[in-house]
Parts: C-alpha cells; sequence; structure tokens
C-alpha cells in the first residue's frame, strides 16, 4: 500500500516556522537534493534500452545516458526481473503557469535547468505576474495579504497564500507524452491545491504530484486539500475531496508507515514529526443565513455565525466558485470580519471551521454581491429617532457628486417589509405632508443616469422616525400685576416645555428678554411703568415646537416707593399704586 501511494501521488512536508510577515528578504538555501531521485523500472522479456530511453527520457538515442547510470555491461542483455533505475533528473522538464497574484509575490529562479540532483545556482527576486511561465527551480514568496495562483502542467492548480515559501522543486515529464512528475518544496505558509482525478487506476499513474516540507510528507492522488503550519512547527492537513496518505519525519531511522486519510478528514503533525489521531472534519457550516451582499464603500464587513464546536473561523473572498483568485482571507474568533474594500461586483464567500486541533474543517460557500457605487447620501435630518410635525415633515440628506437624482423609501418597519412610500427627487430632501401620525424607518439612496441606464448605488442605513401632532399654541394667559414685576401663568401638558418673549411693542421688532421656561409660569424681571407684551411657543416633550403665540399686552402700573427706593407695599404683599 506504501509503496503504491507513494508512485501514485504526493508527498508533503512542513517547515517548523510560520511565517508571519513579508518572505522577500528570506535568505535563499542551497537547493536539497531532489525527493525523487530515480524511477524503478523492472525489465520485461524483449526490453531495450533505446526502447526505454523513448519511453522515460523522449529520445531513444540517449540510450547511452541510461546504461551509463546503471552500469550495464552489454546493452543488448537485459535479464528479466532485475530493476533498472531511471534518473529523474534525466526526464524531460516541463513548465508551470501563473494564473492569478495578488500583492506582493516574488520568484527567484535559479539558473540553468537542473542537471544533476545535486547542482545548486543563483539568481534574483522578480515580481510575478498572471500569465508568467515558471521553470523547474523557481522559488515563490508572497507577502502579506498578497496570493498566487499556479497551474501545473498535469492541470493541478495550486493556491498558494500570504506569507508562504515554496520551490517548485521537480517539474518532469516521463517521456514526450507520458506522465508528468511534479515536486513542490515547502519552506513555510500554507496553500490548497486541486488536481484532477486520475482518469483509470494503474500501477503507472498518469500524474505524480509530490509537496515537500521538513515535518512530514504526504502522498496523494487528484485530490483537493491544503497544508498549513502554525506557529511552533506543527503540521496540519486536511481532504476535502480524494485521498491522501501522510507519513511523519521523526528520528527514527526505520520509515514510518503512512497514515492514509479519507474525504472529511484531517490530521496534526507535531514539529518533532510525530503523526496525530486521524480527526474528522468539522462539518461545513450553513452559510445561506449569512448575507449575500455588502454595501459599505470604507470597509468590506460580513457577519459570521456563531462558533458553536469551532475554535475559530476561516474566511475567504475570491473572484470565482473554484477559489483560484482568493482576494481577501482571514482567521477570526469572532462573529464578524473585516477587511480593506473590494471593487464592485460578483464573488464568492467560503467558510470553514477550524477545529480545537488547529486542523480546518469542510467548506461552504455562496455568491456575495458588492454594491457600494453610488455612495449613499448622509443623513441629515430629523436625528434617529426624531419626531416630525404632522404636515410639515421633511426629512434631508447631503448631496452626492455625480448623483442625478435620490431614491427614499419610508417604511413602518426596520426590515422595510412594511413600506409605506418611495419617491425619487432632484434634491436630496423631501417633504411629507400626507404622512400620517405614528413611528417609521427612512433610508435613501444616490443615482446615478448614464446613456444606457440608471444606476442606483445601495441605501443608507436604516433610521427610525416619528410624526407627530405639533403641540398646540398657548391661547390663554393669566396675568398677575405686581409692580414693578408681572406674574404670568398658563395650562399646560405633562412634559412641556416653553419659550417666552418680552416685547416692548406688538409688531416685535425688538425683544427686551427671550427664556425657556421648564414650567408654565414666569414673573418678569423689575419692569418700568407702561404696556409691554409677551408671546409664548411650546416644547414638546419629543422636540416638537408650537408656533408662538399671538403677542398679548401686559401693563406695569407706576408704584409709591419708600425712602430706600423700594416699592411700597400694603399688609398683605402687594405693591401700593401711584394715585
Amino acid at each position: 500500500m506504501d509503496s503504491a501511494l507513494s508512485c501514485a501521488g504526493w508527498r508533503l512536508s512542513s517547515s517548523a516556522v510560520w511565517l508571519l510577515g513579508s518572505l522577500a528578504t528570506l535568505p535563499v538555501e542551497a537547493a536539497p537534493p531532489l525527493p525523487l531521485a530515480s524511477i524503478a523500472h523492472t525489465i520485461s522479456l524483449g526490453d531495450t534500452l533505446e526502447h526505454l530511453a523513448a519511453q522515460y527520457l523522449g529520445d531513444a538515442r540517449r540510450w547511452p545516458t541510461l546504461q551509463q547510470a546503471n552500469q550495464v555491461k552489454d546493452p543488448r542483455r537485459l535479464l528479466p526481473g532485475t530493476v533498472l533505475q531511471i534518473p529523474v533528473h534525466l526526464l524531460p522538464s516541463t513548465t508551470a503557469t501563473v494564473t492569478f497574484s495578488q500583492g506582493t509575490v516574488q520568484r527567484l529562479t535559479t539558473r540553468p535547468l537542473r542537471e544533476s540532483p545535486t547542482a545548486t545556482s543563483s539568481g534574483t527576486h522578480e515580481n510575478v505576474l498572471p500569465g508568467d511561465t515558471l521553470t523547474e527551480g523557481t522559488r515563490l514568496q508572497t507577502g502579506a495579504g498578497a496570493y498566487v495562483t499556479v497551474r501545473l502542467a498535469d492541470g493541478t492548480t495550486v493556491r498558494v497564500h500570504s506569507n508562504t515559501d515554496l520551490t517548485l522543486q521537480q517539474l518532469r515529464r516521463r517521456g514526450r507524452l507520458g506522465s508528468l512528475q511534479s515536486v513542490l518544496e515547502m519552506h513555510g505558509g500554507a496553500l490548497e491545491t486541486s488536481a484532477p482525478p486520475a482518469t483509470q487506476p494503474s500501477p503507472t499513474p498518469q500524474r505524480r504530484l509530490d509537496i515537500e516540507t521538513p515535518v512530514a510528507t504526504a502522498s496523494v492522488r487528484g485530490t483537493h486539500f491544503d497544508v498549513r503550519v502554525h506557529p511552533g512547527g506543527q503540521f496540519f492537513t486536511a481532504v476535502q475531496q480524494g485521498q491522501v496518505a501522510v507519513r511523519g519525519k521523526h528520528s527514527s531511522h526505520t520509515p514510518p508507515a503512512a497514515t492514509l486519510l479519507e474525504v472529511a478528514q484531517g490530521i496534526a503533525v507535531d514539529a518533532q514529526g510525530q503523526v496525530g489521531e486521524v480527526q474528522p472534519l468539522l462539518p461545513a457550516p450553513d452559510v445561506q443565513s449569512l448575507p449575500g451582499s455588502a454595501h459599505d464603500a470604507s470597509l468590506l464587513t460580513l457577519p459570521l455565525p456563531p462558533l458553536g464546536h469551532a475554535s475559530a473561523w476561516e474566511v475567504s473572498v475570491a473572484r470565482d466558485a473554484e477559489f483560484t483568485q482568493i482576494l481577501r482571507h482571514a482567521h477570526v474568533q469572532t462573529t464578524w470580519v473585516e477587511w480593506p474594500p473590494v471593487d464592485d461586483g460578483m464573488y464568492h464567500l467560503r467558510l470553514r471551521g477550524i477545529d480545537a486541533y488547529g486542523i480546518p474543517g469542510m467548506a461552504s460557500q455562496r455568491p456575495l454581491h458588492i454594491k457600494t457605487q453610488p455612495v449613499p447620501p448622509l443623513a441629515q435630518s430629523p436625528s434617529p429617532g426624531g419626531t416630525l410635525a404632522l404636515g410639515e415633515a421633511q426629512l434631508r440628506c447631503t448631496d452626492v457628486p455625480g448623483a442625478s437624482h435620490y431614491a427614499f423609501e419610508i417604511a413602518r418597519d426596520e426590515a422595510f417589509r412594511q413600506p409605506v412610500h418611495h419617491a425619487q427627487v432632484a434634491e436630496c430632501s423631501l417633504f411629507l405632508k400626507e404622512l400620517p401620525t405614528g413611528r417609521y424607518h427612512w433610508r435613501v439612496a444616490s443615482v446615478r443616469t448614464t446613456q444606457d441606464s440608471q444606476d442606483q448605488g445601495p441605501y443608507s442605513p436604516a433610521q427610525a422616525f416619528a410624526v407627530e401632532h405639533a403641540p398646540a399654541t398657548v391661547m390663554q394667559l393669566d396675568a398677575q400685576d405686581n409692580a414693578p414685576q408681572v406674574t404670568l401663568h398658563w395650562s399646560a401638558q405633562a412634559g412641556q416645555r416653553f419659550r417666552l418673549q418680552l416685547l416692548p411693542d406688538e409688531q416685535g421688532s425688538k425683544i427686551l428678554d427671550e427664556q425657556e421656561l421648564q414650567h408654565p409660569t414666569w414673573t418678569s424681571p423689575p419692569l418700568a411703568a407702561g404696556r409691554y407684551y409677551v408671546r409664548l411657543q411650546v416644547l414638546s416633550a419629543s422636540g416638537l415646537r408650537s408656533a408662538f403665540s399671538a403677542p398679548r399686552a401686559i401693563q406695569v402700573a407706576a408704584s409709591v416707593l419708600d425712602g430706600s427706593g423700594q416699592p411700597l407695599r400694603t399688609h398683605t404683599g402687594a405693591s401700593v399704586q401711584s394715585p
């Protein structure tokens, strides 16, 4: 079983250090020997070195190379049952292609293509762009927030996450059109792979893909799985599709047996290469309850379900459903995630739970629509939860440059399932003379007109408001003249406040005194004898204001003063009026 798996699939290993920052400055080490030095071929009746050179090396004329590598004395006499070693570095080389990149992704390409298992060379860092061809020996380094997707010659897609250091150690083809053999050396970070399933079961598989790291190996065939290393050196892998055989690299001289992982299984390997128990992956979370759209132009904020059995969430946003073009990725332990914004468009959201061992679970995904432009206006009035007067209600908001008009919506509920009014107006203001009393919510969107259509942006956050009757104007005043002061009283309702203005004439050309009163009574300051006028405005508990009352005349009579200049008063306290 182990031998079959080794020939059929991938070899995985991980570094003991999780790379937290940009990896562009990491020193480039001398390349280690190729993980697979040779292919063992058992001689069958009729085999010749020319035939084997054509089959494996793609050129029958290279048979002397096989003769020399295996020290064959008589090339015309190959004994059936004996084993011939085909050096892997002699196989024709292939290339890989960059299909997507974001952020700082650099490559270091060695020269020339490796011609022996121990060859070393040097190179310089270059930025990686989509469409670039990568040769054997290329080292890829992704910085923080950077991602790159590479397509190998056999159709396998490798999605390299941020803060990852990866070398395309081996890109070889068996003969001209034979099976493909690729080896990736992962120095640190995280990646996902999607390998096409094998077309047919065979001892000689159509492709082989190995991922190599220091603490563990894994062999895979036609599968979708991911690999990552956490701080402290722990290695984790999880299988979404296919099979993976994991083999730890501890200090024992005897190669350990491989642990076979099936779909929805994962495993952890400690920094010493000890393989843990096979763990069932957390089930795929329910993402249908999550919003399918986002509208904030300043931040991409998404709510998440409660953690439940997960210790954290792994959240990704990509342009495509295959997640070969990842734009945002995060691990969070909260019920929301927040990123820098992305351009308007259709995207895909993927969510996975991380279990207590650090192993990511099965993934769920759903479409995600980003629509932020044109930006919505900002609400000006009323203030959130404010009250407007019946027949005089007005909603006001800020103008948005480039907007041709604005779309208002009013509803009974915050979710706008009970709409009561919709209007499109040229100015960011809406009068609501016919809206009855009650409690409502309102929102507004900017609309820009193009040659072909009207483009409406997202609505602003809903705000509550109320419509009430404005308080009635004070109609009746009771005056008490106590020269040189006057005291007024009037009727009022609970919670009302009042604004009183003292005027010298009925026209109100000048305000002698103005006060806001908490109670329905007012005593004037000492006044000279004569006629004055007052007017009142009622302020309701919800902030509405009545109209000012008509000016009311009050008379201050002349009073007799005592020797100190103070009003002379009777035994009842009333001032003595002048005759």
